[in-house]
This record gives structure tokens, C-alpha cells and sequence, in this order.
């Protein structure tokens, strides 16, 4: 049998080859497909690996092999990749805050004053470079925000980025998709 096309109009006169059905059958097996009801088990099991499939898209998506529409709703679209790639192509003081707490706080606890004075100025230069570092991410990604995307609605962008900012480069998520330097 050969096999048509369905865009293609039937020729009203040609033979369908295959019986009409009565009214009753037609009803009765309209009747049947609507009627199949899953069991609550089912339906939960059912949503349940559902559920697991869309997590490991939105995990695939996260790592960076996945597709872009899977990401979740706070991520998606292209203002916020431009957010996430500015700040990405940039070297963050604030990235390194964790790692510099560390070696503060050792040196704090060392019981040499000198060392105890050299780690209180370092939480002071720390905190004041992190902050004017910020201010100038902030002040720089609102005019390139306005550049690309006149008129479009940028809200969130910002302290979505800055945010973003505060998380060491490897712990990022969505994983960084520019390298440091490049123009997002």
C-alpha cells in the first residue's frame, strides 16, 4: 500500500480502504480512551520519573551540555547570559573572599601581634576592594545592560550578576561559558 501524503487533499471519490465503523463503536471506543484512569500509583510513579527526567535535563543544562531552554527560570534568556558572561570575562575580587577569609582568620589565630595587626588590615583592604570592585561592576554592567538591551526590561539583572560574582569561578552555575578576558 502506498503511503500518502496527509498535507495532500483525498480525492472524495477514492475508497478509504477500511470500513466505516458503526456509531455505537465509534462511541464506545471514544469512551474507552477517555475512561482509562491510571491508578494513584501510577500517576505518581508516572510523575515521579517525570520529575526525574526535567531535573537531569535542568543538571545538563547547568553543567553546560544541555540545552539552554532546560536552565531554570531565574537563569534563562539572553540578558542574563549577558549578565553571566560579563561577569565571567572579568577577574572578581570577591571570588577570591572565601579563600582570603581563610588565610586571615589563620593568621588572626596565631598568637604573634604582628601577624594579628597584618591580618586586621588585610580584612580591611579586602573588604574595601571587594566593595569598590562591586561598584564598578555594577556602574559598568547598567551602561552595557542599556547598550545592548534598549528598552527591554533588565530587571534583577544586576544583583542577579553581582551574586554571581560572590561564588568562586569553578562553583559557578550555570558553569562559565567565556574565559577570562574575552568579550561577552
Amino acid at each position: 500500500m502506498p503511503l500518502t501524503d496527509s498535507t495532500m487533499p483525498r480525492d472524495p471519490q477514492a475508497p478509504k480502504g477500511r470500513p466505516t465503523p458503526k456509531r455505537s463503536e465509534s462511541q464506545t471506543q471514544r469512551r474507552s480512551v477517555a475512561n482509562t484512569s491510571m491508578t494513584r500509583k501510577d500517576a505518581s510513579k508516572r510523575q515521579r520519573d517525570e520529575r526525574r527526567t526535567a531535573m537531569e535535563r535542568q543538571r545538563q543544562a547547568l553543567s553546560g551540555r544541555g540545552n539552554e531552554r532546560d536552565l531554570p527560570l531565574r537563569d534563562r534568556g539572553p540578558i542574563r547570559k549577558f549578565g553571566r558572561d560579563y561577569i565571567d570575562s572579568r577577574i572578581n575580587i570577591a571570588e577570591f573572599f572565601l579563600p582570603l577569609a581563610v588565610v586571615i582568620l589563620v593568621l588572626s589565630v596565631v598568637q604573634i601581634p604582628a601577624l594579628q595587626n597584618i591580618a586586621l588590615l588585610l580584612w580591611l583592604v579586602v573588604i574595601i576592594l571587594i566593595v569598590v570592585d562591586s561598584f564598578w561592576s555594577v556602574f559598568r554592567l547598567r551602561k552595557l545592560l542599556a547598550e545592548r538591551f534598549p528598552g527591554q526590561n533588565t530587571k534583577g539583572t544586576v544583583w542577579y550578576s553581582m551574586m554571581r560574582s560572590l561564588q568562586m569561578r569553578r562553583l559557578r552555575l550555570p558553569k562559565p561559558q567565556v574565559k577570562r578576558g574575552e568579550r561577552p
